[in-house]
Order: C-alpha cells, then sequence, then structure tokens
C-alpha cells in the first residue's frame, strides 16, 4: 500500500472495501513524499506493552486489488526477511487501517499479516540498525515488499533516502508473562493465577485514582444501560481501559488514563471519525 519517496502510488486508505467498509478503491494517483529532517536520536522506540487485538483493521481474510490476506491470530514466533518501504507526507495525519491517525515522525509500521496492534524488531540487515515499531497499519500492498515503516522509521535504519532496505522483522511477544515466586525450599516456581470473584457493583465505581494521565469522557447517562450498550460499541476501537464511573448519579464512561498528549487527541479524532462521538478531556 505505501511506496518510497517519489514513487507514484495508488491511494488506497480508507477506501479498501475489506479492511474500512467502503464499496470501491479510487484510482487517483499520488506521490508520497519526506517530511522535515529530524534529529532521529531524539525519538525513542516505541515501547511494547499488552494490547487487545482491535476489531478495526483485523478482518480476515480480506481482499485488496484481487489478492486474499489472512491476518495472523498472534504475532508469537513471527520472524521473517523482506523489503521495507515507507511513507510519509501523503498519509500524514490520515486515519490507519485501526482508526489512529498517521504520525510519520511515530514509530509505527503497515504490514500486510500481523495483527493490529502488535510490536515488532525491525534490523536493517545492510547496516546492521534496529528499532522497535508498533503496527497499527495494514500494507505494503508490493509483492516485493514486507512492511512499510513510518518515514522517521525508515529514517533511524539508514534508508529513507534510498526508498528500501533488507529487514529482518521479529515479533515481539507482549503477551503477560507467569511470576516467579520462591518456595520454602529455594526452588523457582510459577505462581498460580489467582481466581477472583467479580463484583459488578464495585466495577462500576472503582475509579483509576492511582495512574496519572488524564481521560476522554465519551458520555454521561442517567441511565445505566445506556452507559453499558455506548461501552460495548466502542470496546474494539482502543487499547485504553474503559471506565464506567458513577458521580452525582450520573454513569460517566471514560477512557483512559492516557498520559500522551498525541495519544489522546488521536482517540478523540478516531471516535469522532469512526463513531460520531464528541468527546473532551477530564481529569480524575
Amino acid at each position: 500500500m505505501r511506496s518510497p519517496l517519489k514513487v507514484s502510488r495508488l491511494i488506497l486508505g480508507l477506501a479498501i472495501s475489506g479492511l474500512f467498509g467502503c464499496s470501491s478503491v479510487p484510482l487517483m494517483v499520488e506521490k508520497d513524499g519526506a517530511g522535515k529532517r529530524v534529529d532521529t536520536s531524539l525519538i525513542p522506540n516505541a515501547t511494547p506493552k499488552p494490547e487487545p487485538i482491535t476489531k478495526a483493521g483485523n478482518k480476515s481474510p480480506y481482499e485488496v486489488f484481487g489478492k486474499t490476506y489472512w491476518v495472523l491470530p498472534s504475532n508469537k514466533g513471527y520472524s521473517k526477511t523482506g523489503v521495507a518501504s515507507w511513507y510519509g507526507t501523503k498519509f500524514h495525519g490520515r486515519l490507519t487501517s485501526n482508526g489512529e491517525i498517521y504520525n510519520m515522525y511515530g514509530m509505527t509500521a503497515a504490514h500486510k499479516s500481523l495483527p493490529i496492534p502488535s510490536y515488532a524488531k525491525v534490523t536493517n540487515t545492510e547496516n546492521g540498525r534496529s528499532i522497535v515499531v508498533r503496527i497499527n497499519d495494514r500494507g505494503p500492498f508490493h509483492d516485493d515488499r514486507l512492511i512499510d515503516l513510518s518515514y522517521v522509521g525508515a529514517m533511524k535504519l539508514g534508508y529513507a533516502d534510498k526508498g528500501t532496505a533488507n529487514v529482518l522483522i521479529e515479533a515481539i511477544d507482549t503477551s503477560p508473562k507467569p511470576k516467579m515466586i520462591e518456595p520454602t525450599n529455594g526452588a523457582s516456581a510459577i505462581a498460580a493465577p489467582a481466581i477472583t470473584t467479580p463484583n459488578p457493583q464495585s466495577q462500576m465505581v472503582k475509579a483509576e485514582t492511582a495512574d496519572t494521565g488524564r481521560y476522554l469522557q465519551v458520555g454521561a447517562f442517567t441511565d445505566m444501560a445506556t452507559a453499558h450498550q455506548l461501552k460495548d460499541k466502542i470496546r474494539g476501537l482502543t487499547s485504553q481501559p474503559i471506565v464506567l464511573r458513577t458521580q452525582d448519579k450520573l454513569h460517566k464512561l471514560w477512557i483512559g488514563p492516557i498520559a500522551d498528549n498525541i495519544e489522546l487527541l488521536s482517540i478523540k479524532a478516531m471516535l469522532k471519525k469512526t463513531a460520531n462521538l464528541n468527546t473532551f478531556s477530564v481529569s480524575p
């Protein structure tokens, strides 16, 4: 779906029916381009963390240009070499496959089959440089290309000017690991998961006050059932926690906490675009 610097490409974006529910693919041709030069040493790698697979962007199978693709059930054990390209200005600020806003200066990538979101280490086998990216988009839909990095990702790997590079992609498993305990005999053992019985009443009013960051308020309702209906509707649209709080006889639906302001604005724009929801930031 993406192409390197100064190479013509077909705009797929939201028009790919298998990914975004639209019925046709436009045939407008645009040229992608590079952004401003930045000090890539100041841009950190993506930080792998457990995230639920979103509904948006993970339809499987899906079809693009008459070819069928399947999304992997997980990224565990994925390791593959191939050609990496990058995408830049023509898609900067547009929605990715899972409804987030593409930032060409963020450490993200597009892949045809890895689940969204997921994380991977990408190594330029031509110079040995490595980065960690978060996959939140689909593509590139060229037989000879395996992954599309953001513009800054290509800069960090040293091939932004060249356009493509041979890379090794190694998926990073972010599933929670069992904790180790020390038995009295000194041998290591894996702690058994705790089994708890949820209390629906307490879950409705508990606030995550120990966390830092702001929240997005999606709605406030006098009817609890209505609040739960909206919660179920947006559950697959974001990997952030969805919190239902009761204050002053109102059931408030919050997303968060969100420490990063760019992510907060991205989720706000995504909810408006995909679900026509007007949200605003609040503090606990």
